[in-house]
């Protein structure tokens, strides 16, 4: 099917056919209609390797998604499904670059001319990729927010909001000592930012309630001695804040075994909770409206002049049965 069929079946000129794919220039409602009802009617599809040609773009971005021992999978590929399916809707395929690419691997895609934009994932405060994607001729957008945003668009959930409307939501049922169970020790030693802002914001928020407030990065062999330290050290937590959805399960359990259960002690989540836990007061992860967020702010950038600068979501609390007042 070539697009002189089209064109014939939609009583329209092959050049007319082009410009409604393309989008290079203004046709009218009922024509474009037209256009389209014949495209389907015909099963016609577009030759990538000459629309690329033509429009000089690939019609696809990359994805740098993390593949880390301490990543917890299924959120990442929560973030990589949005991603797929938002670049779709702009035509556009994706192409998934692992983290051990790092700056080399945007070198060499920017070179090949492979892709027309790239969204880069598991950001860091001070991350390497940062200095190449300013230095190259390449559309980009982060999933998360580094120290120095300049010239950079960032788009991610307001981490540092979350952790401290935990804090606000326990402090509002009474309870004066809450600790904060995070991410593996790896992941604050690597300075990842959506981790530092998370800590940063449950300890202001803290203060400012007059909140006691200890934290503790926790890894899934870890999980019992962080739960020891909690309970012998710190009896008097009442509010627990967890960070880390792999561990949710087994915290609960292993606190359960030192007569700690919920709500007795108030548990609130920061993102999803696993199957198979009791329904838990949580802050989402909108990794949906992220990725199509971050995609969008992607394809604006491809097709016209760049606007950098920060977009965070804001976090929304959703109280269940796992938070009560303080005992």
């Amino acid at each position: 099917m070539r697009i002189s069929d089209v064109a014939r079946h939609a009583g329209v000129s092959p050049s007319t056919v082009s410009y409604v794919l393309s989008g290079k220039r203004s046709i009218s409602e009922a024509t474009t209609r037209r256009v389209r009802e014949s495209i389907d009617a015909l099963g016609y599809q577009p030759h990538a390797g000459a629309r690329s040609l033509a429009s000089r773009r690939s019609n696809v971005i990359a994805l740098v998604i993390p593949l880390r021992e301490d990543v917890h999978v299924p959120v990442a590929m929560r973030f990589a499904v949005s991603v797929v399916t938002a670049a779709r809707a702009f035509d556009h395929d994706v192409l998934l670059l692992t983290q051990g690419e790092g700056p080399d691997g945007l070198r060499r895609v920017a070179g090949s001319a492979m892709v027309d934009g790239v969204i880069v994932m598991d950001v860091e405060a001070d991350d390497a990729r940062v200095p190449v994607l300013r230095s190259l001729d390449l559309p980009s957008v982060l999933i998360g927010v580094p120290e120095d945003t300049e010239g950079l668009t960032c788009v991610d959930l307001d981490f540092a909001a979350a952790g401290a409307a935990c804090v606000h939501h326990l402090a509002d049922l009474g309870h004066t000592e809450v600790a904060f169970v995070g991410q593996p020790p790896s992941v604050y030693e690597r300075r990842t930012g959506f981790a530092e802002r998370t800590v940063a914001g449950f300890e202001e928020a803290a203060a400012e309630r007059g909140v006691v407030a200890t934290s503790h990065p926790c890894s899934p062999d870890t999980v019992r001695e962080v739960v020891g330290t909690l309970v012998g050290e710190h009896p008097g937590v009442t509010g627990l804040i967890v960070h880390n959805e792999p561990s949710v399960g087994p915290l609960l359990e292993a606190f359960a075994e030192h007569g700690r259960t919920v709500p007795g002690l108030s548990v609130v989540a920061i993102g999803p909770v696993p199957p198979g836990v009791p329904p838990l007061t949580s802050v989402d992860l909108p990794a949906e409206e992220v990725g199509a967020r971050a995609v969008g702010l992607l394809m604006d950038k491809i097709e016209g002049p760049a606007h950098p600068g920060v977009t965070l979501q804001v976090p929304r609390l959703t109280t269940r049965q796992s938070t009560a007042p303080r005992p």
